[in-house]
């Protein structure tokens, strides 16, 4: 099987962290893999790459290093200190991986963070760096393959959009440095250019534009997001249909999320929070019928560091007008949910790029609150999708 390179975006942030820490720690053997979809059956025979076996890079704008980051998790209980212990010497080499990245577009929270960045070039001279970054990677490490996964902290909703709506106006905008392209977009277009698979874990633009699913399916290169449902939104999709299915009408559901770390101080500004709060409401409307209330909150709130605590309250009329209510608490840490998932979707994705699977990847809906191509926001029917795919790869495979 080919050898696999991931190239992180925001790689020494607590998610990449924590999923760069958790898939040297299972190469290691010291930890399993609970939490990974690809963990189970009917995924596991898929051919996919070993955990174990996947080469990290990547690009940030800060220079704290993995370790100190991953140490600075286990503060708040994950990963363990034994852990980390046991991963060190892997992570003090990725670390040397990574390389300054740009943040241009990403809003003042993290303009105030960053610490060194490629920003200030001009964007054809940011994309040949970043390009060259990729290509280094691959062959410093003698890879056959480099999926880039976005995991930088949410960028402020790209206003404008159809602008650069074919790859002729993307790449026009480009040479002519406009700034208002963000840099979630340029990672994404660098990828598709040296045609390397590109995920999205976030609800930043990334290959949303439509000039860069142009040039995925030119390419014809496996692309995929926005932004994981690790949380709050996955009990939605997974509790919504119920409601739906049920004919119980819901009048209003009000979720209240608290979160403590960097992404939710990111959050703090209302233009990256916005482009986080389309991604998560956008599902309850999606799924139940009729008008009713739907208000979603995110606020910062430094104690709870990496864990986070969302509170949902849901009021529905049954049968004879009876007025009913259901209120639910969901209480995880950030990083340990959004992980396993970001694992998942290398090996997903690279098996979409072993059999020349390019353009989007619907079979991955599940994973994300906003599934790029995909309408469907039930969970169980998302599921399906993935079903499907194994089911009909399994076949061709055993023929």
């Amino acid at each position: 099987m080919s050898q696999t390179g991931v190239w992180i975006i925001g790689a020494r942030g607590n998610v990449a962290t924590t999923a760069i820490t958790g898939a040297c720690a299972i190469g290691a053997g010291v930890t399993d893999t609970t939490g990974l979809v690809t963990a189970r059956d009917p995924y596991r025979s898929l051919e996919l790459p070993e955990i174990g076996d996947l080469v990290f890079g990547g690009h940030d704008v800060s220079q704290t290093s993995l370790l100190s980051t991953a140490k600075s998790l286990s503060e708040s209980g994950t990963p363990s200190a034994k852990t980390i212990e046991a991963v060190k010497q892997d992570l003090e080499v990725i670390d040397k991986r990574i390389k300054t990245g740009t943040a241009l577009n990403c809003g003042r929270a993290v303009d105030e963070i960053a610490e060194q960045t490629l920003s200030s070039h001009s964007l054809s001279d940011v994309v040949d760096q970043i390009r060259r970054d990729y290509r280094n990677f691959a062959d410093d490490n003698d890879l056959d393959r480099v999926i880039v996964v976005n995991a930088a902290s949410t960028e402020p909703p790209l206003e404008n959009a159809d602008q650069y709506d074919t790859l002729d106006t993307f790449e026009q905008a480009i040479e002519n440095n406009d700034r208002g392209i963000p840099a979630s977009s340029l990672y994404a277009y660098a990828a598709l250019v040296e045609e390397m698979p590109y995920v999205n874990f976030t609800p930043s633009t990334g290959s949303a534009l439509g000039g860069l699913r142009q040039l995925a399916d030119l390419n014809d290169v496996p692309h995929m997001g926005r932004d994981g449902k690790t949380g709050e939104t996955l009990v939605k999709s997974a509790l919504a249909p119920m409601f739906a299915q049920r004919n119980l009408r819901v009048q209003s559901w009000v979720g209240h999320n608290i979160l403590g770390n960097k992404d939710g101080l990111v959050l703090e500004d209302d233009d990256n929070k916005a482009g986080k709060l389309a991604s998560k409401g956008g599902v309850l409307d999606s799924i139940l019928q009729g008008e009713f209330h739907n208000h979603v909150r995110i606020d910062y709130t430094p104690p709870l560091g990496d864990w986070k605590t969302a509170w949902d309250d849901i009021r529905f009329t049954g049968f004879l007008d009876t007025q009913m209510k259901m209120q639910f608490t969901w209480e995880g840490s950030d990083s340990a949910l959004a992980a396993p998932l970001i694992l998942d979707l290398i090996r997903l994705t690279a098996h979409a790029d072993d059999y020349g699977n390019g353009g989007l990847q619907p079979q991955l809906a599940s994973f994300f609150k906003s599934p790029l191509g995909v309408a469907e926001h039930d969970l169980s029917r998302q599921f399906e999708l993935l079903d499907d795919y194994t089911r009909e790869h399994n076949k061709e495979r055993n023929k």
